[in-house]
């Protein structure tokens, strides 16, 4: 988190109906529809990720509706999860693990529904666990060449303001993020961007719950209503200094800064990389996301490394998720994240599984350095 963030956090609580706070507030719902490419305006419901999947269900669908999940990690079959859990039917499509879903599997699938039972496709744009990216776009020409009235949501939460995302452009109905990973703010907030078909459908949606209720949060009314409630006082300084610092860099600089990064870590990964240790999880080079890399550990036990990296060096390595326990880390290289700071853990993750005695094909480091220095950009 940017001390910029927590700094604005750390202040006394203000007054909640009048004055500083609302003119923060404003500011905040004013910048968002930009961040996610669209002039749909956003809900910000206080909880993380998961609340956002939630609000997005409950104000678009009724009970017994069937959706089509499409899975390439293991997130969008979560939020399945809770999909069936809320009284929906799902259906989930998978992709093969390291790979992102087949646009014309997605086509097909839904070319086959004839009486549009489907009432929503569900996809993530980067599976934080795979380090899949899907392609939206490709995915969207799937829906309309089969000509299919499906709402398309997509979850951004990994890659908002680290990955290109056009949310209109794109055709996206629902879009979902939340204040932590590219936002660079502390874990508390959800944030539920929905175009004009997602508003079309929430007068008829069935369940609805006062707390998610879209209609609630747009009454007239005191501004607190937008939280259904007491607002999340320094979440909010903290996500308007965000905010102000992506403005600052502007998003183009900031998805560039985001590749060359990612391209660095990508250096280092092809490098170590041998047939019994390091690989990539994501299979595809141009499935690969710019904000997170899953690595596959093959003989070297990864819950081993992540210890003593912690442990010996101070750096945490986001543990495997979707896999054999102790088969796999992960390198988050998003938001307020710079080439030393890359370095330095690619420095610790070679260290350390040299001393561990793991295969490892060359200097990472080095390879991440050259890339770097070819990028002719300090960070």
């Amino acid at each position: 988190m940017p001390a910029r963030v927590l700094n604005a956090m750390h202040r006394p609580m203000p007054d909640i109906y009048a004055g500083e706070l609302t003119e923060v507030i404003d500011e905040v719902f004013d910048a968002l529809p930009a961040i996610a490419g669209t002039t749909s305006r956003a809900f910000v419901p206080i909880g993380n990720g998961h609340a956002g999947w939630e609000m997005a269900l409950s104000n678009t669908l009724s009970r017994g509706q069937r959706v089509l999940v499409l899975d390439c990690g293991r997130f969008a079959a979560i939020w399945g999860e809770m999909a069936e859990f809320n009284g929906l039917q799902v259906e989930v499509m998978t992709a093969p693990f390291g790979f992102a879903i087949d646009p014309d599997a997605v086509e097909e699938r839904l070319r086959a529904d004839a009486a549009h039972e489907i009432a929503a496709v569900l996809t993530v744009h980067v599976d934080t666990a795979s380090s899949v990216r899907n392609d939206i776009p490709a995915i969207r020409a799937a829906i309309d060449a089969a000509g299919h009235p499906a709402l398309f949501m997509v979850d951004c939460i990994a890659s908002m303001g680290c990955e290109r995302f056009e949310m209109d452009a794109w055709g996206v109905d629902v879009t979902i993020a939340a204040s932590q990973k590219g936002l660079m703010t502390p874990p508390g907030l959800a944030i539920v961007w929905a175009g004009p078909k997602a508003l079309a459908a929430h007068p008829t949606a069935d369940l609805r719950t006062r707390y998610w209720d879209w209609t609630y949060r747009t009454e007239e009314g005191p501004y607190y209503l937008r939280f259904c409630g007491t607002p999340p006082v320094p979440h909010l300084f903290g996500i308007r200094e965000a905010l102000r610092m992506i403005d600052e860099e502007g998003l183009e600089a900031r998805w560039a800064r985001h590749e060359r990064l990612a391209d660095a870590v990508r250096a280092a990964v092809s490098t170590w990389a041998t047939d019994d240790g390091i690989g990539f999880t994501a299979a595809l080079p141009e499935q690969r996301s710019h904000a997170v890399t899953s690595i596959r550990t093959g003989s070297i036990d990864a819950d081993a490394l992540a210890d003593r990296a912690r442990e010996r060096f101070g750096v945490t390595l986001g543990v495997g998720i979707g896999a054999e326990p102790g088969t796999s880390f992960r390198i988050g290289h998003m938001g307020h994240v710079n080439a030393p700071m890359v370095l330095g853990v690619l420095g610790v993750i070679e260290t350390v599984v040299t001393e561990i005695g793991g295969s490892i094909g060359g200097s990472g480091v080095a390879a991440a350095s050259g890339t770097l220095a070819a990028s002719g950009h300090a960070s």
